[in-house]
């Protein structure tokens, strides 16, 4: 069990965390048809648009509603007013998000009473769903907002009511923000091959993997319609990923009576077992072949890639749940996690962490952990670049943001395929950095060999 440490300092340098509005417009670009909308100054979106476009490489229909000095302080109603106006005239969503970004905290206003009033008294904006988290990025990061933002959708969008006397062969599906669109699809894919269909929320498979539309489109192309969202309420079993999904989870089987099974993760052999077990119990069905035959693809190559993982020194630095995935798979692996940060101590999932310490900090803390602890290997976003440059270790990229490669949306790292990869990928990167043995490097062996050998002659030495 990990100690759970706060890195007291004045500043951060380099930092680690993406915060609570970036999440939370993240999860709103999972919904067919929508439109992120934050809450707060123009700079606040500014910041976030720039991430996701240079992490995903496609355009972002994130807008604000430009609060300036003068709405900071006499208040902000007017100008969410004006903003849902003239984005559902201009752009014409299905679904608006709205996310805060700690202004209207700030100063203390009621934003909730607010939207109410706006959407009682102006008719046009009855055909568009509208939803609002308070995701203030002063309290908690990525996954913070990501839950918020998830939980609001469920309380906002989803008919409740126990409506399972008519049951569909329907998993619902909950995501973490670490999940990937590549991680998603695996998981659609597993959950089909044992006659479901997947209800995923937020749904980023379908809106930000990457694809070229026949059309132009302002809001979001893919993603989870809002006529599935209103039917979660039909399905068998809720499975969610993550432990900040807890809150949605909780929401959603309170709204509607579906019974929930919370992973903390499904990278690796035991997690994805569980999993598999789980959608053999609710299906009634037998594990099918195509399902067997990737798991034993996976043992194979635990085998053959356990050899360049044995007693590594692994420096991980990412938002929590991630963080627990990586270090129970490395450990899993044979490795030793020797430094640990995490963007926030929000989560559970920290004190479970295979590490003697869990630093919550930046990446300027990171970087002198991996350093003190002799790491080998570090493992965090692009903006741990730097310091891999500086300390001459390779850097393995996970999370949010990777802006300096491309299709980091497609990379699976989930289910028995997604586990297999991610050995193979980490396993070759500690091939590809270790030194190329030369025939010079053996002459201190064979020159005592050649000394004692007198039957030898010069031909065969």
């Amino acid at each position: 069990m990990a100690a759970v440490r706060v890195a007291k300092k004045n500043l951060s340098i380099n930092p680690l965390k993406s915060s609570a509005p970036m999440g939370a417009s993240l999860a709103y670009l999972g919904v067919d048809g929508a439109v992120p909308l934050l809450h707060g100054s123009q700079g606040c979106t500014s910041f976030a648009l720039t991430l996701a476009v240079r992490h995903f490489k496609e355009d972002m229909p994130l807008q604000t509603t430009a609060i300036d000095e003068v709405a900071t302080v006499l208040g902000g109603a007017d100008n969410l007013e004006e903003a849902l106006i003239n984005l559902t005239k201009r752009m014409k969503p299905r679904f608006v998000g709205i996310a805060t970004t700690a202004l209207v905290e700030t100063r203390g206003e009621d934003f909730v009473a607010d939207l109410k009033n706006i959407l009682a008294r102006r008719a046009e904006l009855a055909d568009v769903k509208i939803v609002l988290a308070s995701t203030p990025d002063f309290a908690g990061a990525l996954e913070d907002g990501w839950s918020r933002a998830v939980t609001a959708m469920i309380e906002g969008l989803v008919i409740p009511g126990d409506r399972r006397g008519t049951p569909l062969r329907q998993i619902n599906v909950l995501p973490g923000v670490h999940l990937t669109a590549g991680d998603i699809e695996e998981l659609r894919e597993i959950i089909a091959a044992f006659g479901f269909t997947a209800i995923v929320l937020p749904d980023v498979s379908g809106s930000l993997d990457g694809h070229v539309n026949d059309a132009y489109s302002g809001p979001t192309s893919g993603g989870t319609r809002l006529g599935d969202i209103a039917e979660m309420g039909r399905a068998m079993h809720t499975i969610a990923i993550g432990h900040h999904m807890r809150a949605p989870a909780e929401a959603l089987q309170g709204l509607t009576g579906v019974p929930t099974t919370l992973f903390a993760g499904l990278t690796g052999l035991a997690p994805v077992d569980s999993l598999i077990t789980l959608l053999s119990h609710l299906s009634g069905q037998p594990v099918p072949a195509s399902v067997k035959r990737r798991r034993s693809q996976l043992l194979d190559v635990m085998l053959d890639g356990h050899f360049h993982f044995g007693d590594r020194r692994i420096a991980i630095a990412a938002d929590p749940d991630l963080l627990h995935t990586l270090a129970l798979f490395f450990g899993g692996m044979g490795a030793e996690v020797v430094a640990a940060v995490a963007s926030t101590g929000n989560s559970p999932a920290l004190a479970d962490i295979p590490c003697d310490e869990v630093i919550v900090g930046d990446l300027a803390d990171f970087e002198q952990a991996a350093a003190a602890n002799d790491a080998e290997l570090l493992v965090t976003h692009a903006h741990g670049r730097q310091a891999a440059e500086r300390l001459g270790l390779p850097l393995f990229r996970v999370g949010f943001p990777i802006f300096d490669r491309i299709g980091a949306q497609h990379r699976c790292t989930i289910g028995y395929r997604g586990t297999r990869d991610l050995i193979a990928e980490v396993a070759n990167l500690f091939i590809a950095v270790r030194p190329e043995k030369r025939p010079e490097d053996f002459t201190h062996v064979l020159a005592p060999m050649r000394g004692t050998d007198t039957h030898a002659t010069p031909a065969t030495r």
